[in-house]
């Protein structure tokens, strides 16, 4: 899927095996986990999307993607992943 509509997109199959298609909007590096915010791809321009965060981990050597379950490392990461967002938002306004 990814190949389809570019680097922005990705699917993930839930432990149902339940597919999601989602547009990542952010990636970040911190502390050595890498972290994604995701909203559902496929939105009209109307509608409001709920921005998940995702954190990348290794289990059984695969890399899986979880929901942060501590407090405050998703207000830390959602913060930055934030600022990511509004400073590239800003910077291709300006081009």
């Amino acid at each position: 899927m990814e190949d389809l509509y570019g680097s922005d997109f990705m699917t993930i199959v839930d432990e149902d095996g339940t597919e999601y298609e989602l547009e990542v909007l952010s990636t970040l590096e911190y502390n050595g986990c890498s972290y994604m915010a995701v909203i559902p791809a496929g939105l009209d321009d109307g509608e409001d999307a709920e921005v998940s965060i995702l954190k990348s981990i290794e289990e059984n050597g695969e890399s899986i993607l979880s929901a942060i379950e501590d407090d405050e490392e998703l207000e830390t990461v959602y913060g930055m992943i934030m600022e990511q967002v509004y400073e590239e938002d800003d910077f291709e306004d300006e081009e």
